[in-house]
């Protein structure tokens, strides 16, 4: 069965009349965002850049090899 509706108020209308039993499992597919949805250039899902893009770029003090030598930064290990 497939029914077809609308986000009105941050909820799903569906177009026709239609009575689901409680819990009955359902799936929902965006089939268009309209212009008023405030949603990321490159789909619905935001990137991880769009995500912490804030952050990014914040810290500037890290030591150079940092990536090289993490077990001595967290560990203690010797440096390599």
């Amino acid at each position: 069965m497939t029914l077809h509706g609308h986000i009105h108020n941050g909820e799903i209308v569906f177009d026709a009349q239609v009575a689901l039993p409680e819990g009955a499992s359902v799936r929902v597919e965006v089939l268009a965002a309209s212009a008023s949805v405030s949603a990321p250039a490159t789909g619905l899902t935001p990137t991880l850049l769009e995500i912490l893009g804030d952050v990014v770029g914040a810290v500037d003090d890290l030591p150079a090899d940092g990536a090289r030598n993490l077990d001595h930064y967290l560990y203690g290990t010797p440096n390599r």
